[in-house]
């Protein structure tokens, strides 16, 4: 990532011109980390946009002395993490949809292919996940997924590092323990 306080620097001088920067940066990060907290891509990516779009709503009310010495990922993952929850929880309250798309072209066999066993093996690692207590997973998924570093994933989960860095210890632990458990079926 480009130096933080560069990029804190340049957005509280003009945050119009150089939002697209932080957006380049952590997109990626921020849809992936979506990605392992959301059943579906889409949501995943709906998810991602309406964190950046808070994000700028955010910064566009605070002055420039705040957004220099903001620390930009665990605040964003913070947005992100929330905007999960949630959607989590909006969901299990709505009843699931879904729509046929007639216009939708039929994509060849082996493109078909891929995307299920990739499907699959998100949905596995999902579902291994969800086994997890919630701060073991999310403390899991922002360093393993994300790769921030225990003091980020302190700040967002709201606990010291070393709290942080028992939190992805035990889940992976418990990890190990479900593959290995897997393994032996």
């Amino acid at each position: 990532m480009v130096a933080e306080s560069a990029l804190n620097r340049k957005l509280a001088g003009d945050l119009d011109r150089h939002f697209p920067e932080l957006v380049a940066e952590l997109q990626g990060a921020v849809y992936n980390g979506a990605r392992r907290w959301l059943r579906g891509r889409q949501d995943a990516e709906d998810v991602a946009q309406e964190a950046f779009v808070r994000a700028y709503r955010a910064l566009q009310g605070y002055p420039p002395e705040r957004i220099a010495e903001l620390r930009l990922r665990p605040w964003l993952f913070t947005i992100t993490l929330n905007l999960c929850r949630n959607h989590v929880r909006t969901r299990s309250r709505r009843p699931q949809q879904s729509t046929l798309d007639a216009g939708r072209e039929i994509p060849d066999r082996a493109e078909v292919e891929h995307d299920v066993v990739a499907a699959m093996a998100i949905d596995e690692w999902r579902d291994r996940l969800s086994h997890l207590r919630r701060r073991q997973r999310e403390a899991v998924v922002l360093r393993h997924v994300v790769g921030l570093s225990y003091a980020e994933i302190g700040e967002i989960l709201k606990c010291p590092p070393g709290t942080a860095r028992s939190d992805v210890s035990r889940g992976l632990s418990q990890l190990r323990t479900m593959l290995a458990t897997e393994e032996t079926q």
